[in-house]
């Protein structure tokens, strides 16, 4: 099975609970379980709450998923400032945000950061995949994020 999905929103706050609803029922369709599909999505959340906070000027953003090999891949993209991960401190413990990027690395397989071919900032990120339903994901192959999206 390779199943690509996407969906193109304005970067504005109203439009995360959109993008979780869209990736989780397509995501659900597909197949992945219940943790599995936790996990993307707080992810992806988190990386789209950056993109409304921290990407000005961009007027909207894409996240675009790949469900192949027993992974999915997203990819988060604006047309916002480039982003540089390292330049982003550790929380204060204190602090209730901040965490998201720690969050991101925790829930999903592999995360990374910088600009997809147009030059526009992008966040790819996947996770293997366990199946509720085994007859709709392959058997488990390499990591999405190292193969074409």
């Amino acid at each position: 099975m390779d199943e690509n999905f996407s969906i193109a929103l304005p970067r504005a706050a109203y439009t995360v609970p959109v993008m979780r609803d869209f990736m989780g029922g397509a995501l659900e369709t597909k197949g992945v379980c219940e943790e599995c599909l936790s996990d993307i999505l707080v992810a992806t959340t988190e990386a789209c709450a950056n993109v409304i906070d921290h990407g000005d000027p961009a007027p909207h953003y894409e996240v675009v998923a790949r469900v192949r090999d027993g992974f999915c891949s997203l990819k988060i993209v604006h047309a916002g400032p480039k982003f540089d991960p390292a330049s982003v401190p550790l929380p204060d413990p204190d602090s209730e945000s901040g965490r998201g990027i720690l969050m991101m690395r925790e829930l999903m397989d592999q995360v990374s950061f910088g600009s997809d071919a147009t030059k526009r900032t992008t966040v790819w990120m996947a996770k293997r995949l366990c199946a509720t339903r085994v007859s709709q994901l392959s058997l488990w192959q390499q990591p999405l994020a190292t193969q074409q999206m």
